[in-house]
């Protein structure tokens, strides 16, 4: 598969690691809320804030993977990894909790698209789905096995031990990989685009602020409008200094290709659907049906389960089946998971909404690894980086705009003391289901018109 079996391991062990602490927090949410005395709509930040660090570093990374050896960024990224590990653990206020998050994120921004230019560079094109497999059985099972491991954890210990747990693993991983990580792919001397990764990380942190104060403020005041309107002027810039300049932050010009476009899309909407689903249930599990951490992070377990067995063979299906079917397959599946969780009534119980959110787990982990292999496929090999990095910043950036979203439904449905003789957070968590399920209604008709599997070489 790669030259380095074992470099491969624990690159792919440090990124799993990254992607777990994005979904460990979420089912800590509530208690994280209850110990700074804080509101739903700050506390998502706890999410929102590494989500955007982490899609602002993922462009750089195109940059650094050019400048730098593997073993250097690694090294480095991993390193950030644990410093903002170490400060959640001791944070005594939450702006310095969101601090940590936020170093964290600056490692795990470095380690995702690493993870996946290694695989994509040192691969035939015939066995890219199978290593893709693999790589997605880290990546897409370390954000639904986050709050399963959050809610045994927090049975028994604070939330303060998510952090000081992760520690010594991603420590032993540095010590091997010290010694046995392998350099992959030839240095080139850039410039850094210090312009547009400014404009980028101005304008995308305006748009979010605005977006998340949608729960706690009418959109079109100040501290809606205003904010979405400067993001918005900063990403046109950024969009348009990017097509002009030699050695872009984001090499823009892979939106030429539509087949990569079409599965970037997809992936997209997924990815609201995917991470907004990551802080609902545990709203849902604890706040709606007041059970414990423990009991909402048991609720994901068998869709972590099916998501172990499931990805590598998606990537396998992907190198020998028409992928496309398989696509649409996966998404009507989704959907039913989705619309069988809007219908979550205050009476449900929680088997309920365990097999409606391991129906959707299912048809996510048949979607996920296929259309990602399929867009940095339809890229040629020089493009591949670059690929790479604007797929995993829109990944990231619709991850954490989508959770905004979600939550803000909540706790809209909840400041206006909406009650059909229910619980108003339920009524913004069915209707946030609904919107989901129309997103994959979308997904589906994209697919349609992805073509059956091609490779250029």
């Amino acid at each position: 598969m790669t030259k380095n079996r074992f470099s491969f391991i624990l690159i792919m062990v440090g990124a799993f690691l990254s992607i777990l602490n994005q979904t460990l927090m979420t089912t800590a949410l509530p208690s994280v809320m209850r110990a700074f005395s804080i509101t739903t709509a700050q506390g998502q930040w706890l999410n929102n804030g590494y989500l955007l660090v982490n899609a602002l570093m993922i462009p750089t990374t195109a940059y650094l993977i050019k400048r730098f050896t593997t073993r250097q960024l690694y090294m480095t990224a991993a390193g950030l990894f644990m410093v903002g590990t170490f400060i959640g653990a001791i944070a005594p206020l939450y702006p310095i909790l969101i601090i940590g998050r936020m170093v964290q994120a600056l490692g795990a921004g470095i380690l995702i698209p690493l993870v996946n230019v290694v695989v994509m560079t040192s691969t035939r094109p015939s066995e890219r789905g199978e290593a893709m497999g693999i790589v997605g059985l880290a990546l897409n099972l370390a954000p639904v096995m986050g709050p399963s491991v959050s809610g045994v954890i927090l049975m028994h210990l604070s939330w303060r031990y998510l952090f000081w747990l992760t520690l010594p693993l991603m420590l032993v991983d540095i010590l091997f990989a010290v010694k046995f990580i392998d350099n992959v792919g030839e240095l080139h001397k850039e410039k850094l685009n210090l312009e547009g990764l400014i404009l980028s990380a101005l304008g995308l942190t305006a748009a979010l602020y605005s977006f998340s104060n949608i729960g706690e403020a009418p959109f079109l005041s100040m501290k809606g409008i205003v904010p979405l309107v400067i993001g918005i002027v900063l990403l046109a810039g950024f969009v348009k200094c990017q097509w002009g300049v030699p050695h872009p932050l984001l090499n823009l010009r892979v939106f030429k290709y539509k087949q990569f476009n079409l599965p970037l899309i997809i992936n997209m909407l997924l990815m609201v659907t995917m991470y907004g689903n990551s802080v609902i249930i545990p709203i849902l599990v604890q706040n709606v049906f007041h059970q414990s951490a423990f009991v909402s992070g048991l609720t994901l377990t068998p869709g972590a389960i099916l998501t172990t067995f499931i990805s590598p063979l998606s990537g396998h299906f992907y190198d020998k089946y028409d992928f496309r079917k398989m696509v649409i397959i996966g998404l009507s599946i989704d959907i039913v998971g989705s619309l069988l969780l809007s219908s979550t009534g205050s009476a449900s119980s929680i088997m309920f909404v365990v097999v409606g959110q391991t129906i959707r787990q299912l048809g996510l982990v048949l979607v996920l690894i296929p259309i990602q292999t399929h867009a940095w496929s339809m890229l040629p090999a020089h493009a591949i980086p670059d690929g790479v990095a604007v797929y995993n910043t829109m990944r990231q950036v619709a991850a954490s705009f989508g959770t905004a979203l979600l939550v803000a439904i909540i706790s809209l449905t909840a400041n206006s003391h909406i009650n059909f003789h229910m619980n108003s957070q339920l009524v913004g968590i069915k209707i946030s289901y609904t919107l989901s399920s129309l997103m994959l209604v979308i997904c589906i008709i994209l697919a349609w018109r992805l073509e059956k599997n091609r490779t250029l070489d």
